[in-house]
């Protein structure tokens, strides 16, 4: 072979190693290292924390402003002293409405890194912290690519190891490449037969590789001369602002004047034993003791009581109160045989009363003893009492009364109504004492209180009552009574009951609100893991009651966990 065959087919090779350098990277494959991805609008910042108090210091335009919060719960901190050592001595913050405390600090403009000693004191409560806080210089120009190119081995390397994966994708534009390689190597042919044209050949293969190489570039929709996807450089000369974000991590940042407007609350995981709660199906019932119902002994027509007016729903009544009455129809055989009563009465009373009449006029003679004159009279009285009773049994009508005090909760009489015997005209419920009735499938702790949930959120205390002996739908009915408050309660309320068994278990409590769920319907707490920095935690959580739930993993003891605010947290984008 010839020094110029030799030249030839070395610029050949030399001009597709260095052209297929930047078309190796391609549908997602890696360019290189990317830089870590830095967020625009996080401005500098320190931190320091101890076992009572969190404090943060943001500079910003000749000034640091200083957040201070209590560890556990993230509450902010009013009427404290904030004392800082600066380069020109001790200076006190000052508070500000916002429970923020701002000092003016003309030093921190200065770029590079400052350490703070800060002296916080709440009440009887000193502790000494130290922040760092790193200024970065606003006037240098932003950091540029590395400038150690690689060699052109190394960049051929590359190509060798992607062309690999891109014929097994069988990428079509490394096709067309394969195809300028095949006609490169005919034409290398051809020039090993006539060694006189070998230079017009190279010079052909290399515009070949050039024409084919640049193809290669740009492909697919990419810009390979933009910066990388998911990453962005900080323009120091750039002002920043603090905005809630999420990070690439996956961690969610969000800054203390966006924490004090979100109202973000944390507690403190401790791990305890519990007894394992069960949720019930019940209704709310009006306590026995205190409720009664009013009903008609014999069927009858419904009137108005004394009042003129039927009580309305919610109307509060009193034990003995006349409710309504209630006319009995009389039948016509039952007519036909009181006339004729009346009429046998009607009799005797007239021959009675002619009697006492004659022995009244012969007492005055002693004709006749006066004890026959008062039997006589006796004997007049009860016949006209008999009268007057059988005249009312068909004139009178039965009277309904309250038999306790409370209000009235259901109402069904309506003027003229027919009323059956034994049916419920009015039910009075005492509305301070009411009960809840559950069904359980398990045995539950004799005595133990329980938890009641509406599907509102709000909750109820119950005191255990009692439990039945008989199966009611194959499950035990189970009473309690409500304990405190029964405003906006109502009678066969639906709701839940939380209820604890003998089986006990171990794990965190936590207020129901600090659990969200995520968008695959995972259950996910959010762990305070920073000052300003929240992680999403997935969890399995179990019922404990009204208010609470049971961690059972995915959260350890000693973690701050948010419980207020969680929801509008976890739509931070």
């Amino acid at each position: 072979m010839s020094s110029r065959f030799a030249a030839a087919l070395g610029a050949v090779v030399l001009a597709t190693a260095v052209l297929a350098g930047p078309a190796h990277a391609h549908d997602g494959h890696d360019h290189g290292a990317a830089p870590p991805p830095v967020s625009k609008s996080i401005a500098p910042r320190g931190e320091s924390a101890s076992d009572a108090f969190e404090l943060t210091a943001i500079p910003q335009d000749g000034t640091v402003t200083f957040y201070l919060d209590r560890f556990r719960t993230n509450e902010p901190i009013r009427g404290g002293v904030v004392e800082v050592e600066t380069p020109e001595g001790q200076r006190t913050a000052k508070e500000t409405e916002e429970a923020a405390y701002v000092l003016p600090a003309p030093w921190m403009a200065k770029a590079g890194s400052h350490d703070l000693l800060v002296t916080v004191t709440v009440g009887d409560m000193v502790d000494v912290l130290t922040v760092s806080v790193t200024v970065p210089d606003t006037k240098a120009p932003a950091a540029a690519a590395s400038s150690a190119a690689p060699t052109a081995m190394a960049r051929a390397s590359d190509a060798v190891a992607d062309l690999k994966g891109r014929l097994v994708a069988r990428d079509p534009v490394l096709m067309l490449v394969a195809g300028g390689a095949f006609l490169i190597g005919m034409l290398v042919t051809v020039a090993m037969r006539g060694r006189r044209s070998l230079p017009a050949v190279a010079v052909v293969a290399v515009v070949v590789t050039l024409v084919l190489g640049g193809g290669a570039f740009a492909h697919g929709d990419e810009d390979h001369g933009a910066p990388v996807q998911g990453t962005a450089l900080l323009d120091p000369a750039q002002p920043s602002s603090d905005l809630a974000q999420r990070l690439p991590d996956g961690s969610v940042f969000v800054p203390k004047p966006t924490q004090r407007l979100l109202v973000l609350r944390t507690t403190m995981t401790e791990k305890a034993t519990f007894h394992r709660t069960v949720e019930l199906p019940g209704r709310v019932i009006p306590d026995p003791n205190a409720s009664g119902v009013v009903q008609s002994s014999v069927g009858g027509r419904l009137s108005p009581p004394p009042s003129g007016l039927f009580p309305r729903l919610g109307t509060k009544v009193d034990k003995g109160d006349v409710l309504a009455t209630v006319t009995p129809p009389v039948q016509a055989v039952d007519v036909s045989d009181m006339r004729q009563r009346q009429g046998e009465l009607d009799q005797q009373i007239d021959v009675v009363q002619r009697r006492v009449e004659r022995f009244r006029k012969l007492a005055t003679t002693g004709a006749v003893a006066q004890t026959q004159l008062d039997d006589a009279q006796s004997e007049l009285k009860g016949l006209q009492d008999r009268r007057t009773a059988l005249d009312k049994v068909r004139q009178q009508p039965e009277s309904l009364v309250a038999p306790v005090d409370g209000v009235i909760a259901q109402a069904s009489a309506v003027a003229g109504q027919m009323a059956t015997a034994g049916g419920m005209v009015f039910q009075i419920v005492d509305p301070t004492r009411l009960w809840v009735e559950a069904l359980s499938f398990d045995a539950l702790t004799p005595a133990g209180n329980a938890t009641a949930r509406f599907a509102d959120g709000r909750t109820l205390s119950l005191v255990y009552q009692g439990a039945g002996l008989a199966d009611r739908n194959q499950a035990i009915p189970v009473q309690f009574a409500v304990k405190g408050d029964t405003s906006g309660l109502r009678v066969g309320q639906f709701l839940t009951v939380l209820a604890g068994t003998d089986a006990e278990q171990s794990g965190l409590a936590l207020p129901r609100a600090a659990v969200v769920r995520s968008g695959n319907g995972q259950a996910i707490v959010y762990e305070h893991v920073a000052a300003e920095r929240f992680e999403a935690r997935q969890v399995r959580v179990e019922p404990l009651d009204g208010t609470n739930v049971l961690v059972a993993e995915g959260v350890g003891a000693g973690k701050r966990i948010v419980t207020e605010g969680a929801e509008l947290l976890d739509q931070v984008r």
